[in-house]
């Protein structure tokens, strides 16, 4: 007789796929010991059954690579563990160039592997051909070769990963459909199956293909969206002996190996052919869906041309089996902003296998521990502005995303589908001056101005750089126009607001009105869980400037610590806009509009005015380290205001002319510089923090402080002016790595490429050090505090 479902558990794991049977095995493991996991068909009856099971570790971020190398690493002592086969297959993977683009990408590739501690090295076509000899290897420019990768059984491997967890107490309920979960007041409280019910403290949704509508049972955006994805199976042919390498020809949309004597031939073509909702339903189970021939034949054709043998081969069947993408190509994991207690472990973008053992564990412990193992900012689950759970928009993103799986990664580079979901308010005004536009978080913001013609993407100079120029030396020499208005606005108002600041943030909160604050938000471990800039408007009034794709997290943050606390959070992010007026002639046109008081305003101060008889609300202060204003108005003023600013000289200037000028002055962001694995100290920001504590995270970061740690990100310049550093290269000192470039750029005011970098250990100014640009070595200098205006006085005139 089957076990009854039990009326409690700690945390429900809904799906039995890869995700849910790690995240259950790794609750397991950290002591939930009453952990059940619910699967409405039999395990690994949706995505998981079918998977190529690929395992390539090398990502391009440090830590989505250390979660691959935990999956490797667990899924080779699961068998020992558990006396369950896993079918780990370690012989390696080959990724090969066919265009000079391609070559220096697998080369940056390469370099990032030496910065992670993994196993790769460039070989020459000969080579290449000796590792694949059914290769057809004429084209092949070069190659990367990466021994510890491998595959394994995905059947296998979540049976052992359930036998390991069912070891630890934790129980699994197959043909358990939930029909509901249950919340009260925007918290989980359990789920409703075809079983009964069972209360609950938290849910882990790993539905895959299905994450979408079952989040939407409780109230939660899930923008994840299956596409068709297809691989080739042949019968045995000459020529495979036993397991081979995995082959990745990217240029041809192809990865290759052998099964089961023949070959697997898969592909992520550059258009994928999207499911509606609906399609895939509960009966869904080991299911395919028909062989499209037509789809994949100029794919097969690229196959043929790189495996000739493929031509006589008998073919077993072309497998057509779904998967789950995200709008940006990158798993959603972690608690979702609407409802607490329900946690996504879905949208796995094809690479669940090699992502589901550390992904599984960063899960389970977020669930634990309220955060996971280190920063996946990345996959954060709160990451998508809600247009993109749009079916709309999901059906024609989705398809680009699986054929960009294969994509170089050239900078600039914005996806095509989806757009124009957010306009800025001046965004009729950017396009008549040919703005180049870029996607964040939904909105179009200007990259940069004078466009004649779509830019070549490139890896040396791009087509923009004279753009770029242009802009910066407006801003140094005369005035431009920086639109932030896509910045995530909070207002903070009540009597309780300085206090519940001062709590949930660690700068000097409680300076009068009329002063600007910029502040770290810190969890309980010290490290940064946003950075933000605040206006005291009024006692009882504060105004948070947030990342433009942090809003989201942001807001959600504060509203869990604001409980107790006798304010309200509103979020006002379309309401104003937002334009920061930046360089020597910004004081004369200010008075030409209309607001010469704002020249008595002080530094790092906020005050009224109007221009072009517009109420607005100028902040003294520069992201560019350019004197000058952020102007905060009515979004309905914006254009008007704009038009009197540009009539009296200034000029729009994007965000790439931002990005430099922000390197130039070593001015840290989210998401590059800063994160959750860094605390203000590390990143040479402890300056800006209250040493009387009293906030979150107060307690560990003065622990930091006792134990000496010390500020470990730095600027440097490179010597050779034609250098491209994009991030991540890796940094050397005496032939040893001793950090990695987080933001790039060329720096038009000091004549030389630059970069902000974080060190493994500090690094005094003047340091000679090399830097790993596609394996090719740059020297490069360490600068002693901001490379451009080092003593600040420019932007304070």
């Amino acid at each position: 007789m089957p076990e009854p479902l039990p009326s409690h558990a700690s945390v429900v794991v809904i799906g039995g796929g890869i995700m849910g049977c790690s995240t259950l095995y790794h609750l397991a493991q950290m002591g939930v010991s009453d952990a059940v996991l619910l699967e409405r068909n039999a395990l690994t009856s949706g995505t998981t059954w079918h998977s190529a099971a690929q395992v390539r570790a090398l990502r391009n971020s440090r830590n989505l690579t250390r979660m691959i190398q935990y999956s490797v690493d667990l899924y080779s002592r699961l068998e020992q563990e558990t006396r369950q086969s896993v079918g780990w297959i370690q012989k390696g993977s080959l990724s090969i160039a066919t265009n000079p683009d391609r070559l220096t990408h697998v080369k940056r590739q390469e370099a990032l592997a030496h910065a992670y501690g993994i196993d790769a090295v460039s070989i020459p076509p000969g080579e290449a051909k000796e590792r694949w000899p059914l290769m057809n290897a004429e084209d092949v420019l070069g190659a990367v070769w990466s021994p510890s990768d491998g595959r394994v059984s995905p059947s296998d491997v979540c049976a052992a990963l359930v036998k390991g967890a069912k070891a630890q107490a934790a129980k699994l309920f197959e043909r358990t459909g939930v029909t509901g979960i249950l919340t009260d007041q925007g918290r989980i409280t359990g789920v409703e199956t075809t079983q009964g019910a069972i209360t609950c403290d938290a849910v882990a949704l790993c539905t895959g293909l299905w994450s979408r509508e079952v989040g939407a049972m409780a109230g939660a955006e899930v923008p994840a969206l299956a596409c068709e994805h297809f691989y080739l199976l042949t019968k045995p042919i000459d020529g495979i002996v036993g397991n081979t390498p995995t082959l990745s020809d990217h240029d041809n949309h192809l990865y290759i190996r052998d099964d089961s004597g023949g070959l697997l031939v898969g592909c992520f073509e550059p258009m994928g052919k999207p499911i509606a909702p609906g399609v895939l339903n509960e009966s869904f189970e080991f299911g395919l869906l028909p062989e499209d021939w037509d789809h994949f034949e100029p794919m097969m054709m690229n196959a043929l041309h790189r495996l000739p043998a493929l031509e006589t081969a008998e073919v077993k069947m072309l497998l057509n089996g779904p998967e789950s993408f995200t709008p940006d190509g990158t798993f959603m994991l972690g608690e979702t902003a609407e409802t607490r207690g329900l946690f996504l472990g879905c949208g796995m973008n094809s690479v669940g296998m090699a992502s589901g053992g550390g992904a599984g564990m960063n899960l389970a412990h977020a669930i634990v521990h309220g955060h996971t193992a280190y920063d996946l900012s990345e996959a954060d689950a709160k990451r998508f502005a809600p247009v993109f759970n749009s079916v709309e928009h999901l059906m024609a993103r989705a398809p680009e995303i699986l054929g960009t799986h294969y994509d170089i990664c050239y900078p600039g580079k914005q996806l095509k589908t989806a757009r124009d979901l957010r306009r800025l308010p001046l965004d009729a005004e950017y396009r008549a001056a040919g703005a180049h536009m870029g996607q964040v978080y939904g909105w179009e913001r200007p990259l940069y101005f004078g466009k004649t013609a779509e830019p070549v993407l490139r890896f040396d100079r791009p087509d923009w750089f004279e753009n770029v120029r242009a802009e910066v030396s407006a801003a140094h020499e005369k005035a431009a126009i920086f639109d932030a208005s896509p910045l995530g606005k909070i207002e903070v108002t009540g009597p309780d607001a300085e206090a519940f600041l001062r709590y949930t943030c660690a700068g000097h909160v409680q300076r009068s009105p009329g002063s600007v604050i910029y502040t770290a938000v810190l969890n309980q471990r010290g490290t940064y869980e946003s950075d933000i800039t605040a206006h005291r408007i009024a006692q009882d009034h504060y105004r948070l400037f947030v990342g433009t794709n942090a809003i989201k997290r942001d807001l959600a943050w504060f509203r869990r610590h604001a409980v107790g606390f006798d304010l309200t959070l509103e979020d006002s992010t379309e309401k104003y806009a937002v334009l920061g007026l930046m360089g020597p002639e910004a004081a004369r046109i200010v008075g030409d509009c209309g607001a010469p008081d704002l020249n008595d305003l002080g530094y790092f101060k906020v005050g009224p005015a109007h221009i072009a008889g517009k109420h607005v609300r100028a902040a003294r202060l520069s992201y560019v380290g350019e004197a000058g204003w952020e102007i905060t108005c009515l979004t309905e003023n914006a254009r008007a205001i704009y038009a009197a600013l540009t009539a009296a000289g200034a000029v729009p200037a994007g965000l790439f002319a931002q990005t430099s000028m922000r390197v130039e002055k070593g001015f840290c962001a989210m998401g590059h510089e800063l994160d959750s694995d860094v605390t203000p100290i590390s990143a040479g920001l402890d300056f800006a923090t209250r040493k009387s504590g009293g906030f979150i995270g107060a307690n560990a970061l003065a622990a930091a402080r006792a134990k000496g740690d010390v500020s470990r990100v730095f600027s440097l310049t490179l010597d050779d002016p034609t250098a491209v550093p994009l991030g991540h290269e890796p940094v050397y000192l005496d032939g040893k790595i001793v950090g990695q470039t987080t933001t790039c750029a060329f720096g038009y005011r000091v004549g030389k490429p630059v970069a902000l970098c974080h060190g493994h250990h500090r690094l005094a100014g003047g340091t000679r050090l090399q830097v790993d640009i596609a394996r090719q070595m740059f020297d490069a200098t360490v600068a002693e505090g901001p490379m451009f205006d080092p003593d600040g006085t420019q932007m304070k005139v």
